[in-house]
């Protein structure tokens, strides 16, 4: 009997969570990395991203993506965080908005100085999700986290200052890349 209530319970989360999160109702829609090809495209646009690939600090480069519908129109955008000496400082990372253009990408934003996780929240401004992330370090102290408003054709570009704000505490959103990630090498293993 009590295994049954325990079954029946795990079935309620999970309904409940799947309607939560479901898109249209509030966050947008979000696929796994390497679906539709996303990922490929993405690693072949990152690996020519932005200067030499054959550099020292290009090839200590790792990455986390999330592919996120941030208009709510079916548009599948990457929210990519770059790891590696070039990417990162003691404020954090760099973090690209990329939308698809063709069989690559267009940048949209490259945010510095970006700590994880990274959110995109239900609110929307000029069409687009806000985002979420966390700034910290580089004399920042204690950290919080930054809200990102799409102006009309971009997101801020330095979570640290206006026209970035501090975010308030219990603003909805869904995490689509964690704190604790550890990112993908972009050449080789």
């Amino acid at each position: 009997m009590k295994l049954r209530r325990l079954a029946e319970f795990y079935c309620a989360v999970a309904a409940i969570c799947t309607f939560c999160l479901a898109p249209g109702l509030g966050y947008p829609a979000q696929s796994k990395a390497g679906s539709s090809g996303n990922e490929e495209r993405l690693t072949r646009f990152l690996r020519n991203y932005d200067g030499n690939q054959s550099s020292a600090g290009e090839q200590n480069t790792r990455y986390a993506a999330a592919f996120v519908d941030l208009r709510d129109d079916g548009t599948q955008a990457a929210i990519v965080y770059l790891i590696g000496p070039r990417w990162c400082g003691s404020g954090g990372c760099s973090c690209l908005i990329l939308v698809p253009e063709g069989e690559s990408y267009k940048v949209i934003t490259k945010t510095t100085v970006t700590e994880l996780p990274i959110r995109v929240l239900s609110t929307k401004t000029n069409g687009w999700h806000d985002l979420g992330v966390w700034v910290q370090g580089g004399g920042i102290q204690p950290g919080f986290e930054a809200k990102l408003k799409f102006n009309g054709k971009k997101y801020p570009s330095n979570p640290s200052v206006p026209p970035a704000q501090r975010l308030q505490k219990g603003t909805e959103g869904k995490v689509v890349i964690p704190d604790d990630v550890k990112g993908k090498p972009l050449f080789g293993d």
